[in-house]
């Protein structure tokens, strides 16, 4: 399932409702305080991104980025340049977007 994501709410949303099916309590999910988790799960818009993708990762859900064609081949250089450790995989293509994943070696 893809959702869009327009609001820290909207990924607290998917957080709690992925906690909840997996009966994890805020204080056990590892690398952040239950206070963090609590915030975010309410669209606090001060959060930190970083802690966020830990959370995403514990419980997990992949982010993924949709990027337009017309920019894909600028944002792969990107990639390579910045982050040369890791691969970019095609995973769809559409008439004016391209969606990659980063792999990490």
């Amino acid at each position: 399932m893809q959702i869009q994501v327009s609001s820290v709410e909207s990924v607290g949303v998917a957080i709690r409702a992925m906690r909840k099916v997996n009966s994890i309590r805020q204080e056990d999910v590892p690398g952040v305080s239950h206070v963090f988790l609590r915030d975010l799960e309410k669209g606090k818009d001060t959060i930190q991104f970083g802690r966020v993708l830990k959370v995403l990762d514990e419980l997990g859900i992949r982010v993924l980025l949709e990027v337009p064609d017309s920019q894909a081949s600028a944002v792969k250089r990107a990639f390579e340049h910045f982050l040369p450790k890791s691969n970019l995989v095609l995973l769809s293509s559409t008439e004016n977007k391209m969606i990659l994943k980063k792999e990490c070696e």
